[in-house]
């Protein structure tokens, strides 16, 4: 079963400007373990990182249950939203809320929002969306398979 990992790089990106600045940019890389999520996020990016020089400087585990992603051509940022899913409890009565954390690609938060209920048109459960806010994360690197 393939986990997320959120992977950061540190390098110096030239600007539109053509100024030199050192950034820090964050990436999903979805593999099976660190080692793996290293190794294929260093092996994709290589080739962007301009000079050559780089630094993985942080690679953690993305508390993600989903990836939404979008055909859009114009839907080019991610957006973290928090979902409740609502239940009874048919103990005691009660409404029961379960939270999972989802990335949407949309080019702002209305896409954002529409492209969530398209996912979940096709779901039976009951849900909020209790929060989405735009992250800062350039692009998701998806498992692939070793031949």
């Amino acid at each position: 079963m393939t986990q997320y990992f959120e992977c950061k790089v540190r390098y110096e990106k030239t600007l539109e400007n053509g100024l030199v600045k050192r950034v820090t940019e964050p990436y999903v890389v979805e593999a099976l373990s660190f080692t793996e999520a290293e190794a294929r996020f260093t092996e994709e990016i290589e080739p962007f990182v301009s000079g050559g020089e780089y630094e993985i400087s942080d690679i953690r585990k993305a508390r993600l249950s989903d990836l939404i992603e979008s055909q859009d051509g114009n839907d080019d940022r991610w957006f973290k939203a928090k979902v409740a899913f609502l239940s009874l409890d048919e103990k005691s009565g009660q409404e029961k809320r379960t939270n999972q954390t989802m990335l949407v690609k949309a080019q702002d938060l209305r896409v954002a929002v529409k492209n969530l209920d398209a996912y979940m048109a096709g779901s039976m459960a009951d849900y909020l969306i209790v929060g989405l806010a735009e992250t800062q994360i350039m692009d998701v690197f998806h498992y692939k398979a070793k031949e």
